[in-house]
């Protein structure tokens, strides 16, 4: 595992996955799942996929994910689709976040597209099996 920055001390990716799997079920994300995706994608360890009830939910999940990985002195390399609020991007580069409407979850399926890569559980997040 990479580590994230020097200023975090030792926060490897898995960790970083276990705050935004906390800072979305703080704020009642639907179904987080973390995908170890380091044996099949080149750019990054791992998906974190989760959604909100409406646009208006997805977006601030994102947000609030975002200001808790903030707060850790670490800002996303790229935020793509938060304006829309159907399928918002965060990239922080070890971890890579989609934050979905819900019906737009299903009809994307990521979860079935990297069905290869095993659900893992972050120490401390909530249970992503």
């Amino acid at each position: 595992m990479r580590k994230i920055r020097k200023e975090l001390r030792g926060l490897e990716s898995l960790d970083l996955a276990g705050i935004i799997v906390r800072a979305a079920t703080d704020r009642k994300g639907i179904d987080p799942v973390v995908l170890d995706v380091r044996l099949i994608a080149g750019f990054t360890d791992y998906f974190v996929i989760v959604s909100g009830r409406s646009s208006r939910q997805a977006q601030g999940l994102a947000r609030a994910i975002d200001e808790a990985v903030g707060s850790r002195r670490l800002s996303a390399a790229k935020v793509e689709g938060l304006d829309e609020g159907h399928w918002i991007l965060l990239d922080y580069n070890d971890v890579v976040v989609h934050v979905f409407y819900e019906e737009t979850r299903s009809l994307y399926d990521l979860e079935g597209l990297w069905h290869d890569a095993p659900r893992v559980t972050p120490a401390g997040g909530e249970d992503a099996e």
